[in-house]
């Protein structure tokens, strides 16, 4: 098997709320029927659902990785609906923050060293 592509399906409680979220994060969507929306940024997609299952939500972590981790913090932090932010800290294999979406979906945006 040679993979092409992965894309995940992020769940929603309130599509609108998770739609705009992930608006104010960069990302662009597309309509791909009543229920689903992918989203893009760069060569990067995902599918936001209109879906919901708690335990699923709360467990699901995604690493978006960026090319500049000061620009994605600032626009994160003006992000509606996020449910909390922590700082940038570094690790050995380059920086980090987290986010957690409106329905406690966990984003680990990252810059990673060359």
């Amino acid at each position: 098997m040679r993979v092409d592509d992965i894309r995940v399906f992020v769940p929603s409680k309130d599509f609108e709320v998770s739609t705009e979220f992930y608006t104010d994060l960069g990302f662009i969507g597309e309509p791909a029927g009543n229920d689903l929306i992918i989203f893009e940024n760069g060569e990067c997609s995902f599918f936001l659902q209109k879906f919901y299952n708690e335990e699923f939500a709360k467990n699901l972590m995604l690493q978006i990785c960026v090319l500049d981790i000061s620009a994605a913090f600032q626009q994160a932090n003006l992000a509606r609906h996020k449910t909390k932010i922590t700082r940038i800290t570094t690790e050995p294999w380059g920086q980090v923050f987290y986010v957690w979406g409106p329905v406690g979906e966990l984003l680990h945006i990252t810059q990673l060293e060359s």
